[in-house]
């Protein structure tokens, strides 16, 4: 028995068959489905950025931080690979809540996610100040002190950062292919750089693996609890955006296939990655108690170890890999108002889901979230809790956008999710769609304890994290005043779109709609 091969337009028939006629590009194959998910949790970005914040609140102990939450988000990504096989539609974590539940929820779980990739893209540009600085002084456009715990390092984090989006802006609405290409080979040069950071600091280890066991005098006992969880915050960030793959699935070849396995693939590499680079960034550490690691973080690791030279060549690949992230989290974040926007469910959604004849990219979204993202920091500009702020709240409201999928999904498990005639199915092009079978109940309910969990641990108002001078009231309470003032805008949107969002839930069909195997 043989399946045969798809006809030309498989994928666009598919997608008619959830209610939409094609109108973006498909162009993206498997690496670069993969790439799309790897560069927005893009360990080189994260890390560097945030080895420092973890390694002050928790010691070399924070590295166990890294497991627990790839262990946790893993469980996460085993769910979304599922959803991804059956509702290949762009926007996905929109889509597919709002296929679980309910207009509302489903709604909400978009308005939300929007305002988190904002969020996220503004998170990811600022990460340039952590290096550019270090590569040549003549970064520091604004002078004095360059760290981004200081009013001048925050300032020029500001302006870095915005010109990064303007270029990652132009970038995106220039057409997939290009941001394709260019994500791609981020990408790669990305693994390059952690596997050449993560042996020559093998080399240069001043210490055994034991490092990881040492508290730093954060804590002992039951009172490293705490800053155990406050450090948290460094792994909850980093692991994050691995969906990506599936916000693209419009785009994306084969998606059924091809979107769960990089899903999968991605966060994997990404996890083992990252818990190589933290642990050679501890052994390598001329010091652990000078203070230097945790307000420089793993940039003075590289040069302090490999030479002004040898760490600034490395250093440079830690930027590429952040523009890069910034490119993806914003093509990322422009597919979601896009998918809103195609069903009439968002302001301006004539214009908001016009698709570009010339480029076959959205190219009003990408704008639209460039600018909210550039927005974000020009508000904040000479804050320094600029840093630990707005990380913290698009970690938060990233968890609640993958809460408002895993909740609903399982509810539905429970009441028979996948139903019989989708668990054994086969598509056109060959092959059973990606499932959980028999542990799909358990894996949703470790999903769900877990991001309910990560939820009130990174939106808890600590004054350590969110203001740590004690300068603004307003900074200590920002996770809870952010999120609640995004919840509370988006309520009055949806007031305006209730009755079209219901109405367009009401046309679903009871389950995702499958191309018939044919057998030869």
């Amino acid at each position: 028995m043989s399946v045969t091969s798809a006809p030309p337009d498989a994928d666009g028939a598919d997608l008619r068959g959830f209610g939409y006629e094609p109108q973006l590009r498909r162009s993206i194959g498997s690496y670069a489905s993969f790439a799309a998910g790897f560069s927005f949790v893009s360990i080189l970005t994260t890390v560097f950025q945030l080895f420092a914040f973890g390694f002050s609140f928790g010691g070399p102990a924070f590295f166990w931080t890294w497991p627990l939450v790839f262990a946790g988000q893993f469980m996460v990504a085993l769910t979304f690979a599922e959803l991804a096989a059956r509702y290949p539609i762009s926007g996905c974590i929109y889509q597919w809540s709002r296929r679980l539940s309910n207009a509302t929820i489903g709604w909400f779980a978009g308005w939300v996610m929007i305002i988190a990739q904002i969020a996220t893209v503004a998170a990811a540009a600022i990460a340039l100040q952590v290096v550019l600085p270090s590569i040549w002084s003549g970064f520091q456009l604004v002078g004095g002190d360059a760290a981004l715990t200081s009013t001048t390092g925050a300032t020029n984090a500001v302006i870095l950062g915005s010109l990064l989006i303007a270029v990652t802006t132009i970038i995106n609405i220039s057409g997939v292919r290009l941001m394709s290409v260019v994500n791609s080979t981020g990408v790669t040069l990305e693994i390059i750089g952690v596997a050449a950071v993560v042996v020559l600091l093998f080399t240069h280890a001043e210490r055994g693996p034991g490092v990881v066991f040492d508290t730093g005098g954060t804590g002992s006992g039951l009172g490293y609890v705490g800053p155990f969880l406050v450090s948290a915050l460094m792994a909850a960030y980093v692991v994050v955006g691995f969906d990506s793959a599936g916000e693209l699935s419009e785009e994306t070849r084969d998606p059924r296939h091809t979107a769960p396995r990089t899903i999968l693939r991605a966060l994997a590499a990404a996890g083992i990655g990252g818990g190589l680079l933290l642990i050679a960034g501890l052994m390598a550490a001329p010091s652990l108690t000078d203070g230097r690691l945790a307000t420089e973080g793993l940039p003075y690791v590289l040069t302090s170890r490999l030479g002004d030279t040898g760490g600034r060549i490395l250093l440079v690949d830690v930027a590429i890999a952040i523009a890069v992230c910034t490119l993806a989290i914003q093509t990322a974040g422009s597919r979601m108002v896009f998918s809103m926007a195609r069903d009439n469910v968002l302001p301006f959604s004539a214009a908001l889901r016009k698709v570009s004849p010339r480029t076959g990219t959205p190219i009003l979204p990408s704008v639209v979230v460039g600018i909210g993202a550039a927005a974000v920091l020009l508000v904040n500009i000479g804050q320094p809790a600029l840093f630990t702020a707005i990380t913290s709240v698009c970690i938060v409201m990233l968890y609640i956008a993958y809460a408002l999928v895993t909740v609903p999904l399982l509810v539905r498990r429970l009441k028979g999710w996948p139903h019989a005639e989708d668990r054994a199915v086969t598509t056109e092009r060959g092959g059973k769609l990606f499932s959980l079978g028999k542990f799909g109940l358990v894996v949703n309910v470790l999903a769900v304890v877990y991001g309910i969990g990560m939820i009130f641990n990174l939106g808890w108002p600590r004054p350590e994290v969110y203001d740590p001078a004690g300068a603004h009231w307003y900074l200590h309470y920002f996770s809870l005043l952010f999120v609640g003032g995004a919840l509370a805008l988006g309520g009055l949107a949806y007031l305006r779109y209730r009755t079209r969002a219901m109405s367009l839930h009401l046309s679903l069909p009871v389950t995702a709609p499958v191309v018939a195997e044919e057998v030869a």
